[in-house]
């Protein structure tokens, strides 16, 4: 299946600097891949600037036709720019569509966008809109729509609008600042950031992108059923299944391969996948976890691995009252909360070692983030942590730490809980089911959520960090904080940005914002013949790359 991005007519010049980091060995092939394609360099064009030819897709080419079943939870709809769970976004991928999308491997690959380019300090993005592009009601796509949508994802007054945070160098006062993003024929779109932004296309590949008709922004999917992929939706029953169909009255601009893919929800108890998959009702899983991996591979299905960002953050919340008091709001209690904990417990109890040991308590990966910076790696002190708690004053208080009620986020949890007590701090455990628990996840006062893999960590820092991130669960708010993060957006040069990101790791710990104890191996697992199926770091699943050999 081949949807070709058209090569942009020039080399970047910071494309030809990471180039010579990574000859250097600064940065991985991947964090390069990643950076160079994201200012608009095409794939094959990344590869060769070091020496190398782009890997050629070795996975079979799908039969047309037939039937796949997914396990995965299967979700209410809403609108796409408030999306906080993957699984929204695959439920309807087939349906509404995405400007670019990454691979594996970090690249960006064009998708609604043919082609892109940025000048030289990033302060100018030009976007090529595919041609031949039609809505699923006979319009044609234009750039009015992109348009619109870009400047949709920039109004922070849309309660739970995530995209705001990814967009943030096109803001001011709230809204699309002014030129920002200009309409220049009916298939270009220019884009004009308020300062240097190397991550703005990464923000556009992430899940709740999905680009709608412009008139319909701000509506569910399943308000208007129009897109420009090849499947509809035809069944949706939240916390059963979603059945998706392909569209037989739209001409799709690219390939799709399956007749019908039907999401089916097991619950979050992993043994009702594996009953599942014995009994032969379905094909594929989301994500297999913990113990069950080496179960589902032992019973013959395909393992496919990635290693990610993904992680477990267990956090107080600085603004959250509790009986009339914030007993987070003391960082004093944060830290010692951290320095109570050996982060290697919870890798081995909470995801059975399967991931990498956090160096720090803080969102950037090493090895993982091209942006990661060394500093003084964390380690457990109980000492420390009770001298600061009892200097607190919050000896005698009962910590309530919240978790759903799932296999390596509880399991992640009662591991921190117990090195908790074993500090001589009282905690509480309160477990709850997901349908309880996501109501309210970023308001509880200590509780842990799970994060998804990002490209990089400035983009993580952005969503889960920033003053007015939607997704601030931390209440971590900090002028200084932001216009670091600031400083480091706009940087290029890798190691000058180190310097920056260095700052802003430290201030995590020094902050103790959260517990981060490790990031993790993602695993997927699926019956022989499944093609295009292969864990994506971000969890992705784009049907129309699916089918059977």
């Amino acid at each position: 299946m081949t949807r070709p991005t058209r090569p942009s007519a020039r080399t970047h010049p910071a494309a030809e600097m990471y180039a010579d980091e990574h000859r250097q060995g600064l940065i991985s092939r991947r964090e390069f891949l990643a950076r160079a394609t994201a200012l608009g360099v095409a794939v094959p064009a990344a590869y060769g600037l070091i020496g190398l030819q782009a890997p050629a897709r070795a996975q079979a080419k799908p039969q047309m036709g037939g039937t796949l079943r997914i396990q995965m939870s299967c979700r209410e709809l809403k609108d796409p720019r408030t999306y906080d769970w993957s699984e929204m976004a695959h439920q309807t991928r087939g349906t509404i569509e995405y400007l670019v999308e990454t691979g594996r491997d970090n690249t960006l690959h064009g998708m609604l966008l043919e082609s892109w380019s940025a000048n030289d300090d990033a302060t100018e993005y030009t976007m090529n809109i595919r041609k031949g592009v039609t809505w699923n009601d006979g319009t044609d796509f234009t750039a009015e729509d992109v348009a619109a949508n870009i400047i949709g994802w920039c109004d922070t007054s849309v309660e739970g609008n995530s995209m705001a945070s990814r967009m943030a160098t096109l803001i001011k006062d709230g809204q699309a600042a002014d030129g920002a993003v200009e309409i220049v024929d009916s298939h270009t779109v220019k884009l004009k950031p308020l300062s240097p932004d190397g991550t703005i296309m990464f923000g556009m590949a992430d899940y709740p992108a999905a680009v709608v008709p412009k008139d319909k922004i701000g509506q569910a999917l399943t308000d208007h059923g129009i897109g420009t992929g090849a499947y509809m939706i035809e069944e949706l029953k939240v916390g059963e299944k979603c059945v998706l169909v392909k569209n037989p009255n739209h001409t799709y601009w690219g390939e799709a391969w399956l007749d019908r893919v039907e999401f089916l929800d097991y619950g979050t108890d992993p043994s009702a996948w594996l009953a599942g998959a014995d009994a032969d009702e379905f094909d594929m899983t989301y994500e297999t976890v913990s113990e069950f991996v080496g179960i589902f591979t032992a019973i013959g299905w395909v393992e496919s691995e990635v290693g990610t960002s993904s992680t477990v953050v267990i956090r107080p919340n600085q603004e959250t009252e509790v009986d009339g008091m914030k007993p987070y709001a003391d960082v004093r209690v944060r830290r010692a909360l951290a320095l109570a904990v050996d982060n290697a417990v919870p890798l081995e109890l909470g995801i059975s070692g399967l991931g990498i040991q956090s160096r720090n308590n803080c969102h950037v990966a090493p090895g993982i983030h091209v942006d990661y910076a060394e500093i003084p790696a964390h380690e457990k002190n109980v000492e420390e942590a009770r001298r600061l708690m009892e200097e607190a004053g919050m000896m005698d208080y009962e910590h309530e730490l919240v978790s759903i009620d799932d296999d390596y986020r509880k399991n992640t949890t009662d591991a921190v809980a117990a090195q908790l007590r074993d500090a001589g701090f009282k905690v509480k455990r309160t477990i709850m089911p997901g349908s309880t628990f996501w109501q309210d996840w970023t308001k509880y006062p200590f509780s842990s959520t799970n994060w998804n893999h990002r490209e990089t960590g400035i983009q993580l820092l952005n969503l889960a960090y920033r003053s007015t991130a939607a997704w601030n669960e931390t209440g971590f708010r900090s002028a200084e904080f932001d216009a670091l993060l600031d400083q480091a957006t706009a940087i290029a040069d890798n190691e000058s940005r180190k310097a920056v990101m260095a700052k802003l790791e430290q201030m995590m710990v020094d902050e103790g914002v959260a517990i981060i104890p490790y990031f993790r191996s993602l695993y997927r697992h699926y019956k022989d013949g499944v093609v295009g199926a292969e864990m994506h770091p971000k969890y992705e699943i784009n049907v129309h790359h699916l089918g059977w050999a």
